[in-house]
């Protein structure tokens, strides 16, 4: 529990952070070779290889159930390993905080280069923090990255201005680089209706200032936001940010995002669309502007697919557009399910297909991939046992030419399907040896009864392969296992 404090706090509106009238900077300290808004590096030793960080919510710490954890692997020529890995907790020293029972930390996981030092940084969401009086208001902590790693040193609490009981603040974060007036990254964190965007001053890792806003989006349409994205969608050099989740109000229930555009400005919102509560970014053409992906697992969608199972949308960028819906200008989205032609399987009911994505290029052909999560895939006559898509990129787009699933009872896949698995309910295309082919973490937070564990897919020039795939869990690098949910988070 934490006792209420004030943030420093600027006024908040639609354009959040304003800067001077100057073009983008090309290049960013915090991502090798790459610009402001293509900030999707995990480098926290700074030595050019993807690391992984992975989220233990129901974790125990100190004996404190649901305190929660989060687990870091670092990549390298060999790939990740579970030899160069630890466990970070608020029992962790230099922490701010103490475990408590129910905290939930590592619910959400964020990466970006907050402080402009040329080493991504960590976010930990700590959703089910007691802020005194308030119960579950919820934070965050930051990590800061350096040349050995993540480590408790100099970590910094953030919470929202006006912390609310039930809150959770810290359920969803996301970096990137939406301004170009200061050299790090800003951070966005929601609660349960509003978000907040945190900056720190160049070189500094306390006092950063936030400005909070009510989510946007159509009116009686409102979004109870669940997860975060970023990517350049307009191809200006800056990062935009989508905001998803499903909608409350007049029409409850059905996954819609908000799309906020990186300008000289700050972010400004531009318009809502269909799709959600997952989302993902990648240029899946390779045209120069990210696309935005969006999965609703739960189904059914109206925008042109009809599914119980599960049906994931792509948002193809444009210059000035970026992703746009059916009301607005630009292309409209292009529906997948299970039963589009050339995909493994068929929809079914509870499927969950979409429930989590990822985009990166696991064939090294220059296009990005993308992976698709379905936890609640029957397997036999097991439910919820899980399973995990990867769909082809190509200078067309997302085709379901070359498109593989797998899942625990593929061959060369260890385990065996059990009921309530939900192998895939997290997803992860990741490059830890920087070949330039991205292999594929699959998570099972269900699996031995909620302790959870992690697949290991490797990729070689046909994309990503079972054959070598192994798996880990909490326990491998000292976590305590049991009830841990272990993979409920993988930073993306």
């Amino acid at each position: 529990m934490r006792t209420y404090r004030s943030a420093a706090v600027v006024a908040a509106s639609f354009v959040l952070m304003a800067g001077a009238a100057v073009a983008a900077p090309s290049a960013h300290a915090g991502t090798p070779g790459g610009t402001h808004a293509d900030d999707r590096n995990t480098d926290f030793n700074g030595d050019g290889h993807d690391d992984v960080l992975i989220g233990a919510p129901g974790g125990t710490v100190g004996g404190k159930q649901g305190a929660g954890y989060a687990t870091v692997q670092y990549g390298g020529p060999g790939g990740i390993d579970t030899t160069r890995g630890s466990v970070l907790s608020q029992n962790t020293a230099g922490v701010p905080g103490a475990a408590e029972a129910g905290d939930g930390f590592g619910r959400a996981l964020a990466t970006g280069d907050l402080d402009g030092d040329g080493y991504d940084d960590a976010v930990v969401g700590v959703p089910g923090e007691d802020i005194e009086p308030l119960t579950d208001a919820g934070g965050a902590v930051v990590l800061w990255g350096s040349a050995q790693g993540l480590s408790g040193t100099d970590s910094d609490w953030l919470q929202t201005a006006e912390p609310v009981a039930g809150g959770r603040f810290g359920s969803a974060l996301a970096a990137a680089h939406f301004s170009p007036d200061i050299p790090g990254d800003q951070l966005a964190v929601t609660d349960r209706t509003d978000f907040t965007l945190f900056q720190y001053a160049p070189g500094t890792r306390r006092n950063a200032t936030s400005s909070s806003s009510h989510i946007p989006g159509t009116p009686g349409r409102e979004i109870a936001p669940r997860a975060l994205t970023t990517g350049d969608y307009d191809g200006n050099g800056l990062a935009d940010l989508v905001i998803s989740g499903v909608t409350v109000g007049d029409e409850p229930g059905h996954g819609w995002s908000a799309v906020l555009l990186g300008e000289v400005q700050g972010l400004r919102y531009d318009h809502d669309l269909r799709g959600g509560p997952a989302v993902a970014t990648g240029d899946i053409d390779a045209d120069g502007y990210d696309d935005l992906v969006t999965g609703e697992p739960a189904g059914p969608d109206d925008g042109g697919a009809t599914t119980t199972g599960g049906v994931v949308g792509v948002y193809y960028g444009s210059a000035g557009d970026g992703p746009v819906g059916a009301d607005g200008p630009g292309t409209l989205p292009v529906w997948w399910t299970q039963d589009t032609p050339g995909i493994p399987g068929g929809s079914e009911a509870g499927d969950g297909w979409g429930a989590d994505l990822s985009v990166a290029d696991t064939d090294g052909d220059g296009y990005p991939d993308v992976a698709v999560g379905a936890p609640g895939e029957d397997i036999g006559t097991v439910a919820d046992a899980g399973a995990v898509w990867v769909l082809r990129g190509t200078a067309g787009g997302l085709t379901a030419t070359g498109a593989a699933s797998w899942d625990q009872d593929s061959a060369n896949v260890p385990g065996t399907p059990e009921r309530g698995d939900r192998w895939g309910g997290q997803v992860r295309l990741t490059d830890p040896d920087k070949d330039g082919r991205s292999g594929l973490l699959s998570a099972a937070p269900g699996e031995n009864a909620g302790d959870g564990i992690v697949w290991a897919f490797p990729a070689g020039p046909g994309g990503v392969t079972a054959s070598g795939s192994w798996t880990f869990d909490a326990g491998t690098f000292g976590g305590p296992e049991t009830g841990a949910g272990y993979g409920a988070a993988i930073d993306e």
